[in-house]
C-alpha cells in the first residue's frame, strides 16, 4: 500500500464543485472513476479544498491509496488519458501514509478576478466576473490591508460555516489591475466557507463607493455576516494553489 498526491488543475463550470453530489457531476467523482479504471482497483480521492459549484483550481492538491506497482509519478500521465479535457492532474508523487491535505498545515492561496469594463468580454465570461461600473482599485487596496493578520472572520463566513472556529490568518490580501482585470489575490492558513468569495465581495462595495475601506476595521468586529457585502459570484474565483510547511 502506498499513498499518492496528486495536483489537480480544473475549469469548474461544468461541475457541482469537488465533493460528490447525490445530483450532479463532480471533480472528486471524475478523479474517482478515472482512478478506479485505470489501477484496478476502488479508488477514492480525498482533496484539499472542496471547492464549490463553478469555482475553478490551478493546484487542488488530493491523495489517495493505492495497491498498485505503476509508479506514482506516472499515474498523472496515465489518469490525463482518462480524464475529460477540463480536469488536468498536473503533477503526482508518492508521499508518507501520515501526509492529509487537509490536515498538514499549509499557505492556501485564492484569486478572485473581476473584468472591470463598460461590455461583457465573452472569452473572460468563464473566469471573471463582470461589473461595469468602475471600481476604485486604491480604495480596495486600503481595505484588504485591514483583513492581514490574525482576526474572526465570522462576517465573511457562509451561515453554512461548520468549523469550530471563525479565527484565521491572512498573510496577504493584495488587490491589482491589469488591463480590465482587477485580481484579488488572498493567502491564508485556511478559508471559510465562502471567504473568499465575501471579502471579493466586499471589496467590490468598497472600490464602487458604497462602503469606505476604514469600514472593514468595523465589518471585522462586528462578527456578522450580515455586516460584510454579497458573496461574489463562484466564476470569478480561483484556486491558485497550496505551500505545505512541511516538505513532504
Amino acid at each position: 500500500m502506498k499513498r499518492v498526491k496528486m495536483i489537480v488543475a480544473y475549469d469548474g463550470t461544468n461541475y457541482s464543485g469537488w465533493q460528490i453530489q447525490p445530483n450532479g457531476v463532480t471533480i472528486e467523482q471524475k478523479l474517482n472513476e478515472a482512478l478506479s479504471a485505470l489501477l484496478g482497483e476502488s479508488i477514492k480521492v480525498t482533496g484539499a479544498s472542496r471547492t464549490d459549484a463553478g469555482v475553478h483550481s490551478l493546484g487542488n492538491v488530493c491523495i489517495f491509496d493505492t495497491e498498485t506497482r505503476m509508479p506514482a509519478e506516472k499515474i498523472s500521465y496515465a489518469v490525463n488519458q482518462r480524464l475529460p479535457e477540463d480536469i488536468v492532474v498536473q503533477d503526482s508523487c508518492e508521499v508518507p501514509m501520515d501526509f492529509h491535505p487537509r490536515f498538514s498545515k499549509s499557505r492556501k492561496t485564492y484569486e478572485y478576478r473581476i473584468l472591470n469594463r463598460k461590455f461583457r468580454m465573452p472569452t473572460r465570461r468563464l473566469d471573471t466576473y463582470f461589473y461595469h461600473y468602475d471600481l476604485d482599485v486604491e480604495k480596495m487596496k486600503a481595505a484588504a490591508s485591514y483583513l492581514v493578520g490574525e482576526h474572526d472572520f465570522k462576517s465573511f463566513a457562509s451561515v453554512k460555516m461548520q468549523s469550530e472556529t471563525s479565527i484565521r490568518t491572512i498573510y496577504s490580501c493584495d488587490v491589482d489591475k491589469s488591463g480590465d482585470i482587477i485580481t484579488i489575490r488572498v493567502k491564508g492558513n485556511g478559508f471559510l466557507y465562502n471567504m473568499v468569495r465575501i471579502i471579493a465581495g466586499t471589496l467590490i462595495k468598497v472600490g464602487a463607493g458604497d462602503l469606505e475601506p476604514e469600514q472593514m476595521k468595523d465589518i471585522l468586529a462586528a462578527e456578522d455576516r450580515s455586516a460584510a457585502g454579497p458573496t461574489a459570484p463562484a466564476h470569478g474565483l480561483t484556486m491558485i494553489g497550496l505551500e505545505y510547511e512541511k516538505s513532504i
